[in-house]
């Protein structure tokens, strides 16, 4: 017996938990998503690849570095006016000299730059060049600091005339640092490039080694703006 109208007492057939997902939701994210199937499909899925989880470990590294950046800078920021009846900035910071040191600095992160260029495109001549100019102006930057570090300490001015020396001394010297690893670094990725061709890790190596790189050119835009240029405001 039908209804007036001829209308079927059955319900008309939907889809069900089990059936396909609609267009545009691949992954059982709508509806339904939570039927045995995805569980199983969920519950089998591989685990990240070695490139994410290296590249998520990697980001942490990258800002535990900065929080002890941070660190050693609060800590000058505290000291920076205890000197003891000793010099201060104003009386022996050269902006020449640390103005240098900023733009070899700078442009190795250019250089940098280039030298990724030339590794996705498997470019030996820019790769190399590129990384070899880097190496260069980074050398050129710890030579300018260590001499800065030598001329302050043959006047007297060590870090253990006064507080602020010391706060000074490390915070540039950790900064100097970093920089040398760096370069250490750079040679071992050039190292492994000639030595295993451009290969997937060894080129997510060097994108790593090359964010480093900036996250330290950023670093020292902050230390050249708040130890040098606020050191010798009068």
């Amino acid at each position: 017996m039908q209804p007036a109208g001829g209308a079927a007492l059955h319900p008309q057939p939907t889809q069900g938990r089990g059936d396909a997902p609609p267009p545009g939701d691949p992954n059982h994210l709508g509806r339904g998503g939570g039927d045995r199937q995805n569980k199983t499909e969920h519950g089998e899925r591989l685990p990240a690849s070695k490139r994410i989880i290296s590249g998520y470990g990697f980001w942490i590294f990258l800002l535990s570095d900065i929080i002890m950046f941070a660190a050693f800078f609060a800590s000058y920021a505290v000291l920076v006016n205890e000197t003891a009846g000793g010099p201060s900035g104003r009386d022996l910071f050269d902006l020449r000299n640390t103005g240098i040191e900023t733009g070899c600095l700078l442009l190795s992160s250019f250089t940098c730059g280039l030298a990724s260029i030339g590794l996705q495109a498997r470019n030996n001549r820019w790769f190399y060049g590129a990384m070899a100019a880097t190496f260069v102006l980074g050398a050129a930057f710890i030579g300018l600091e260590v001499r800065e570090f030598w001329t302050m300490v043959a006047d007297g001015n060590g870090p253990d005339r006064s507080a602020f020396l010391s706060a000074f001394f490390a915070l540039v010297g950790l900064h100097g640092l970093h920089v040398s690893a760096g370069l250490l670094w750079l040679l071992t990725m050039m190292a492994q490039v000639w030595a295993k061709g451009y290969r997937a890790d060894i080129l997510r190596r060097v994108m790593c080694f090359s964010l480093f790189w900036h996250a330290l050119d950023i670093v020292w835009v902050a230390l050249f703006t708040v130890v040098y240029l606020m050191g010798v405001a009068p």
